[in-house]
């Protein structure tokens, strides 16, 4: 085999490579933490002092779990009607796992979440809510079993 035939070997080896990156690189999955991170990012100073009010709150935002059941229980000061928000379970490895619900508690401040819905895993529970016009937000982590 003369130099020619080997610098051709060379180039098409080099050319099924990088065919094979580049394939790869397409079927690849990225998954963002929120798809309009950007926009979110911009609302950061609300989340910072929604963050500061709920830690001066007496108690904090408390999570349970019973079985397969999921029980949210939130501060002494939050019970009433007047509270709205959402809650989000987080989960960084797998998007599909990501649930949100809306803010829902009854008049001892507590939320129950259904049962087959938050798959066992590992969750960033982040809790915003509006009482009385002020923003309030809370992280919390969470392993259902």
């Amino acid at each position: 085999m003369n130099w020619g035939n080997k610098l051709l070997v060379a180039f098409v080896a080099f050319a099924g490579m990088m065919s094979v990156l580049v394939y790869k690189s397409f079927n690849t999955n990225f998954e963002l933490v929120e798809k309009d991170y950007y926009k979110s990012e911009l609302k950061y100073q609300e989340v910072i002092d929604g963050t500061k009010r709920a830690n001066s709150l007496s108690n904090a935002v408390k999570f349970s779990q019973n079985g397969a059941a999921v029980s949210l229980q939130m501060p002494d000061e939050m019970r009433s009607d007047s509270i709205t928000g959402n809650v989000w379970f987080y989960c960084a490895y797998n998007a599909k796992q990501d649930k949100k619900y809306e803010l829902k508690t009854n008049e001892e401040g507590l939320q129950n979440f259904p049962d087959k819905t938050i798959l066992p895993g590992n969750y960033l529970v982040k809790v915003s809510w509006v009482k009385d016009g002020l923003n309030y937000y809370s992280e919390r982590t969470l392993t259902v079993q």
